[in-house]
């Protein structure tokens, strides 16, 4: 894939993965917080976790010693 794709992919997020786990936080610590839909946020945050790395991975060029 192209590089800038990739890079731009990435922040894009990145951006998510920030803005989610702000509202997760703004979420946790309101008096009557919706369980299920925490739930639901915190999954999708760690699925885009998984991806970011996947692909910081890919950007990363292999080294053949």
């Amino acid at each position: 894939m192209d590089p800038k794709f990739l890079h731009a992919r990435l922040e894009v997020l990145r951006t998510e993965h920030r803005d989610l786990d702000a509202a997760i936080d703004v979420l946790a610590n309101s008096g009557a917080s919706d369980q299920l839909r925490l739930a639901r946020m915190k999954k999708r945050k760690l699925a885009l976790k998984d991806e970011i790395a996947i692909l910081e991975s890919d950007l990363i060029p292999d080294i053949i010693a």
